[in-house]
């Protein structure tokens, strides 16, 4: 079985979060509008929502302007992540497909994560060689062989 070829695809802020950021936000307040005029909670119930509401949706736009920008690279091996001259290698999980857009994640050697929401839209050209690079296994790793006297089957 063939790898992948090697691909580069440049990743940023993406359009497709930042809806859903401002859709979650809009859908949450028009809930807590529709809670107060049918429960008519007290006022500082009404305050607490709203000042949950309005710390989660700076909390959810912050994250989305602070989206990693750079490149996510597949070099028909393993992955990495090349922000500012600098490249960081990891494994890379996929989270959502959506086919226009993935939500995909990459667990440095650090053991901390990077979350990419990559895109289409941002190389079309380069769009259909990374799904297959993302949705390819790397070529496995062969163990060393321990002699045959080892039976593996009773462990």
């Amino acid at each position: 079985m063939h790898s992948a070829p090697a691909v580069s695809f440049p990743v940023g802020r993406s359009r497709f979060q930042g809806w859903l950021v401002g859709l979650a936000g809009l859908t949450g307040a028009v809930g807590g509008l529709l809670w107060r005029y049918q429960a008519e909670p007290a006022i500082w119930r009404q305050w607490l929502f709203a000042l949950t509401l309005l710390c989660a949706c700076t909390l959810a736009a912050g994250a989305w302007f602070r989206s990693p920008r750079g490149h996510l690279r597949w070099d028909g091996q393993a992955w990495s992540w090349t922000f500012a001259e600098r490249s960081v290698g990891g494994l890379l999980t996929v989270h959502l497909d959506l086919q226009f857009f993935l939500l995909l994640s990459l667990r440095l050697d650090a053991g901390s994560r990077i979350w990419f929401w990559p895109e289409r839209g941002a190389e079309l050209t380069a769009w259909n060689a990374l799904r297959r690079a993302v949705f390819s296994r790397a070529a496995p790793i062969h163990a060393p062989d321990l002699g045959s006297d080892v039976d593996w089957a009773r462990r």
